[in-house]
C-alpha cells in the first residue's frame, strides 16, 4: 500500500477542487444515481405531471418505498428460536445520533409481550416504607425527564471474539440504538416509596414470558436511571417494552428491563440465572467475571462498510461512523486508513452527550488503492478503545460479552468492503 496523504493535504486538495467536484457531479447525474433518463434533466419527470396523494392517506407516516431495504435484520442460524433472539439496527444506513423507533434493534428472551396498559401495573415493594402500585397514567403524573442515551446489548460484537465473522456493521455492531427517552427518574419513585436504610439492591423484573430480571445496585438506581414510557416523543414500541421499561444509562442492555412490572428493594443481589449462568464473561483461567455492567468506549465506521461500499470510484470520500462510552462523553475519535500504522483525528459533528452515540466524520481524497479502515475512540475518562489483540490478551476468546475491540474494514480497489482483522 502506498503512503497515505495526511489529513491536511487531503482537506486542502479537496477545498481547492471544490468547484470542480460540484461541476463534475452536475455533469454526470445518470452516473451518480442510475435510474430512468426520461425522468432526468432536461426532461420533465413523470411525478410532476399528475397530482399526488392527499393528506391523511398515510395517517401514520412511513419511509419512502425506495427505502424499503432499510430495516432490522436477523441471522436465522444465530439462535435456536425466534422468540429468544435478536435483530440488528442498520447502522450503515443511518446518520446523526438518533435511531428511528422502528429501527431500534430487538433482543427478547420470551418474545414480544403485547400488553394492554389498562391492565399493567408497576409495583415497588420490599425494603420500603410505603409500597407503591402505579398504572401508566399515575406514572405520568410524576415530574418527567427527557434524556438521550445509547442502549447496547452486552453481546454486541460477540461473534467477533475468535476472528472476523459477520460481513456488515449491521451484524457486527448493530445491537445498539440511541433515542430520547421520556419518563420518571427512578430516584423520584424510590424516594416516594421511602427506601429503608438496609435497602442496597433492586430486583427489576419484566412482564414478558421470560420474566426477565436483574439485580441493580441502589447507587446506580438513584444516580441516573429512568422508568421510560416514551421514546423519541411517542409511546414505547411493543418490542421496546410498551408500556414502560427501565433505562440504565451506560450499562449493558439486559439491565434495561422491558415491560417493567416489579421493583423489589433488598439488601443483597439475587444471583438469578441471568447473573450466574448467562450474562457472565468467561476468562482464560476458567473463572467468569460477573456483574460487568458498564459498556466501555467503542466505535465503528458505518460507511464505507461491507453493506455500504464505495460506489463513486476514487476521489473525495466521506468516512462516517459512531462512537460511544458507557463511562461518559466521547472526547475524540481517530481513524486509520492503513490498519493502525497511522492515525488521523476526525470531526465530531452534532451533540456530544453523556452516554449517547456521537457521530464522527473524516473526509479525504481516495486514490483508489486498497484501505484498511479502523476507528479508535477515547472517552472523557482517558480510556482508549483497545485493539482486539490487546483485549484477547486479558479476556481470551471464550467470552461472548463486552467485545469493544477496534474493527477493521478492508476496502478493495473496486470499492467493495469486507470484514477482516490485521495482526
Amino acid at each position: 500500500m502506498s503512503k497515505i496523504d495526511s489529513p491536511r493535504q487531503s482537506r486542502r486538495s479537496f477545498l481547492a477542487a471544490g468547484a470542480g467536484v460540484a461541476a463534475s457531479v452536475l455533469a454526470k447525474p445518470a452516473l451518480a444515481g442510475g435510474g430512468n433518463p426520461a425522468n432526468q434533466p432536461p426532461n420533465v419527470p413523470e411525478w410532476t405531471k399528475a397530482l399526488g396523494e392527499g393528506v391523511a392517506v398515510r395517517p401514520y407516516g412511513k419511509p419512502s418505498k425506495f427505502e424499503k431495504d432499510v430495516i432490522r435484520r436477523d441471522v436465522e442460524w444465530l439462535t435456536a428460536s425466534r422468540e429468544s433472539s435478536v435483530s440488528f439496527t442498520p447502522l450503515h444506513e443511518l446518520e446523526g445520533i438518533i435511531t428511528p423507533n422502528g429501527l431500534c434493534f430487538e433482543r427478547h428472551h420470551g418474545g414480544i409481550a403485547e400488553i394492554d396498559p389498562a391492565d399493567h401495573r408497576l409495583m415497588i415493594h420490599g425494603l420500603v416504607e410505603r409500597p407503591l402500585i402505579l398504572n401508566l397514567e399515575e406514572l405520568k403524573r410524576y415530574p418527567r425527564v427527557n434524556r438521550i442515551h445509547f442502549m447496547e446489548c452486552a453481546a454486541n460484537s460477540g461473534m467477533e471474539w475468535r476472528g472476523a465473522q459477520l460481513n456488515g456493521c449491521q451484524f457486527t455492531h448493530g445491537m445498539i440504538h440511541c433515542v430520547q427517552y421520556t419518563g420518571v427518574s427512578l430516584r423520584t419513585l424510590l424516594e416516594e416509596a421511602g427506601v429503608k436504610t438496609t435497602g442496597k439492591w433492586l430486583l427489576v423484573e419484566g412482564a414478558d414470558a421470560a420474566a426477565m430480571d436483574r439485580s441493580l445496585p441502589i447507587e446506580k438506581a438513584l444516580d441516573d436511571c429512568i422508568i421510560a414510557y416514551k421514546m423519541n416523543g411517542e409511546a414505547l414500541y411493543p418490542e421496546q417494552g410498551y408500556p414502560m421499561r427501565l433505562v440504565v444509562p451506560g450499562w449493558q442492555g439486559n439491565l434495561w428491563v422491558k415491560w417493567l412490572r416489579r421493583i423489589k428493594v433488598g439488601d443483597q443481589p439475587w444471583h438469578t440465572r441471568e447473573e450466574t449462568s448467562k450474562y457472565t464473561d468467561l476468562l482464560p483461567s476458567g473463572k467468569a467475571r460477573r456483574f460487568t455492567w458498564s459498556m466501555d468506549a467503542k466505535s465503528v465506521i458505518t460507511s464505507p462498510s461491507p453493506q455500504a461500499p464505495i460506489k463513486h470510484g476514487k476521489g473525495f470520500t466521506i468516512i462516517s461512523g459512531l462512537a460511544w462510552s458507557g463511562n461518559g462523553k466521547v472526547k475524540r475519535v481517530d481513524v486509520s486508513l492503513d490498519g493502525g500504522r497511522n492515525w488521523w483525528p476526525t470531526r465530531l459533528d452534532g451533540p456530544v452527550l453523556d452516554k449517547a452515540l456521537t457521530r464522527f466524520y473524516y473526509e479525504f481524497d481516495w486514490n483508489g488503492e486498497p484501505l484498511l479502515l479502523q476507528s479508535r475512540v477515547q472517552d472523557e475518562t482517558g480510556y482508549v478503545q483497545p485493539s482486539k489483540a490487546e483485549l484477547r490478551k486479558i479476556r481470551g476468546v471464550n467470552s461472548i460479552y463486552h467485545n469493544n475491540g477496534i474493527q477493521t474494514w478492508h476496502v478493495q480497489a473496486n470499492g467493495e468492503v469486507e470484514n477482516v482483522e490485521v495482526a
